[in-house]
């Protein structure tokens, strides 16, 4: 009885553990339901952003029984993707703080029959230039001896259809006394373009013309016989991507770089020996035709496409010109950023070429806002102007901002940044000529005051209206309208060159024209 009585309740056991099972199959859990139950209050992931003064975008993950309605600020903007399983991905974007103070809203997102839930958005303020005390860097001390230089335009960059010619568009040859004159003005140094175009030969060698070349030669001695620092560089060839140094979409770049390469060794043997006081730069204002606003250009694929090809050729600039020894090996070098526009060169990609000698400078232009500094349409500029326009580059603060950023970026860090071209198109009327004059003398300063040379731009254009800079006769060096002209250079070397303590940016801000 013992022996059966153990093997009985092992074999309980097991048929124990076997209706168990059977009676799961006959009787199974409930299967969950598939379709998720809509939730009775929204949620966020994250429940806050914190974006910086430049602004940005930012992506929320939304639970909510409905694509959720949101109440926020005229600065937020939100985009709403497409619901499933109750769960959407929100794009929030901050636009840039245009103000000096941090900011901060709650943004509320609400659905039908659901508890409400917010968004919390801080936002740094936007930087406010500080003025720096003049320093002692390379940067500084290049810009000190730049100081105030006069562009020789539409000369040796002048061209008919992509044919060079220097007298095609000012009727006059540049002379000894162009130079000895802009020297007695008080420019101490000058920018001279020059365009090869047609006057390159054919592949490989891409031979110069040697009438060409020479001319340059007696031109840059011109200015050095004055006692000129001087600076040239490769000018229309890359104008909006129209000629053969092009950044449009489809342009061999490989064969492009081959031709800018052998240019500039030409010219970098040519003048090798020259001193210090001359300075060669890479292109000028290089974009493809958009000036930044092509369709390509908008895209961060074609933005970026673009920038990579002007940094390869500006790096290809200086190796190329360091290879040829001589003088070259040292020589200061400067190289532009796209459209050789002030935000596009900080913002876009642009990137100082490597030099082992650490002698490569940074161009930049800027004509203030178009319809004044170009084409006339406008008048008035500045905080004292009676026309009200929403465009920020019609205010002082504009510029300095752009100015300290470049200051910022480079001249603190001892890397010099010049404006190679600057200027505001001559004007008749009283009033207009005043608000030119107060343009050109706060812009100097502002370069000045942030450790930055200029280049007032000079097409020897006569009369006034759109795009007539012209100062100083190219042919004699007299200035071409005997009032204005001594008034508008005295006014750009008193920005760049008086340093009293009683002369500030804001003693220029606050003599601005009234009317």
């Amino acid at each position: 009885m013992k022996y059966f009585k153990h093997c009985i309740l092992p074999l309980l056991t097991l048929v124990s553990v076997m209706c168990s099972c059977n009676g799961n199959k006959e009787n199974p859990e409930p299967t969950p339901d598939p379709t998720p139950k809509a939730p009775t209050a929204v949620t966020l992931t994250p429940a806050s952003i914190n974006a910086g003064a430049e602004g940005g975008t930012f992506e929320i993950s939304v639970k909510s029984p409905f694509v959720p309605q949101v109440e926020k600020p005229s600065w937020v903007t939100v985009s709403n993707g497409t619901l499933k399983d109750y769960t959407v991905t929100v794009s929030v974007t901050v636009a840039a703080n245009t103000t000096y103070e941090a900011r901060e809203a709650t943004l509320t997102f609400k659905a039908t029959g659901a508890t409400s839930a917010t968004l919390k958005v801080t936002q740094a303020a936007k930087e406010k230039p500080v003025r720096p005390t003049p320093g002692t860097n390379e940067a500084w001390q290049m810009a000190s001896k730049l100081g105030f230089g006069w562009n020789m335009g539409n000369e040796l960059e002048a061209h008919n259809n992509g044919v060079p010619d220097e007298t095609c568009w000012t009727g006059v040859l540049c002379t000894q006394a162009t130079f000895d004159k802009v020297k007695a003005a008080g420019f101490s140094s000058v920018r001279i373009p020059v365009s090869w175009m047609s006057l390159i030969g054919e592949a490989p060698n891409y031979t110069l013309d040697a009438t060409r070349l020479a001319r340059l030669k007696t031109v840059v001695g011109y200015a050095h016989s004055a006692g000129l620092i001087t600076i040239f560089n490769i000018h229309h060839d890359g104008a909006e991507s129209k000629y053969w140094l092009s950044v449009a979409k489809g342009a061999d770049n490989d064969a492009i770089t081959a031709k800018f390469a052998a240019v500039w060794k030409q010219l970098a043997e040519a003048f090798k020996d020259e001193g210090d006081w001359l300075i060669f730069e890479s292109c000028n204002e290089i974009n493809d035709g958009g000036w930044g606003w092509s369709t390509e250009y908008l895209t961060p694929e074609g933005k970026k496409r673009q920038n990579d090809i002007l940094n390869g050729w500006n790096q290809k600039f200086v190796d190329v010109v360091r290879a040829t020894g001589g003088n070259n090996a040292t020589r200061w070098l400067g190289v532009p950023g796209y459209a050789a526009n002030v935000d596009m060169t900080l913002d876009d990609g642009f990137v100082v070429p490597t030099d082992k000698e650490n002698r490569v400078m940074v161009a930049v232009h800027t004509y203030g806002p178009t319809d004044f500094g170009q084409t006339a349409k406008v008048n008035e500029w500045g905080h004292t102007r009676k026309v009200q326009l929403q465009d920020p580059s019609y205010d002082e603060i504009y510029y300095e901002e752009q100015m300290y950023r470049l200051y910022k970026k480079w001249v603190e860090k001892g890397i010099p940044v010049y404006f190679g071209e600057f200027g505001c198109a001559n004007r008749s009327d009283s009033k207009a000529y005043a608000f030119q004059l107060y343009f050109l003398e706060y812009m100097t300063k502002c370069m000045h005051t942030y450790g930055m040379a200029g280049y007032i731009w000079d097409n020897g254009a006569k009369g006034s209206g759109n795009e007539v800079y012209g100062i100083i006769h190219h042919g004699t060096g007299e200035y071409m309208d005997p009032e204005k002209g001594p008034e508008i250079v005295s006014k750009c070397l008193k920005g760049f060159t008086n340093t009293s303590s009683s002369y500030t940016l804001d003693t220029v801000y606050n003599s601005a024209p009234k009317f």
